[in-house]
């Protein structure tokens, strides 16, 4: 073969080997971005799975405490008519602690009463049953506790039932 013929199939080799390289460079680049967007998305699919997990925890568990909450009024209720001469009864205070042990799973579960008497009306956290508008005022405070609220976090599972008055 003649060299002119070598260097003419020498570069067409050549330029073949370039067109197959610069070839397997795309495929592995559009194989490398096809793998980031998988990764990307299983990422979001496990913080979706995360969040959804974690939304059914605190559902079930408000729903859970809401079957409990007429139990625990009535135990409250039933302390507040105890006559001044069995307010030391070892039966009262069978109450009182079984309130207590209540109080603590809540805490335990992140569970809190919403604050009430005394504190400024509210209406994300309180439901007025009553207003006393006697008094002149301009901020409406809770005077008296009906029913106690609870949050989980920051999501009410029940407002506090409230009488509110008006103050200055």
């Amino acid at each position: 073969m003649t060299d002119k013929k070598k260097s003419v199939k020498s570069t067409n080799n050549h330029d073949q080997n370039d067109h197959i390289f610069n070839n397997r460079d795309q495929q592995i680049t559009e194989l490398t971005e096809a793998l980031q967007r998988e990764r990307a998305d299983s990422i979001n699919l496990r913080r979706q799975y995360e969040t959804n997990l974690a939304n059914a925890r605190t559902l079930s568990l408000s729903s859970a405490v809401r079957e409990l909450l007429p139990a625990i009024d009535s135990l409250e209720r039933s302390l507040k008519h105890v006559p001044d001469d069995l307010k030391d009864h070892d039966y009262v205070k069978g109450i009182q602690a079984v309130l207590k042990q209540f109080e603590r799973s809540f805490d335990k579960l992140g569970i809190k009463k919403i604050p009430s008497v005394g504190q400024l009306f509210d209406p994300r956290f309180h439901e007025a049953v009553h207003m006393d508008d006697s008094l002149n005022g301009n901020r409406e405070i809770v005077s008296e506790e009906l029913q106690s609220g609870y949050m989980l976090g920051d999501d009410v599972i029940r407002h506090a039932m409230v009488n509110v008055k008006l103050e200055n």
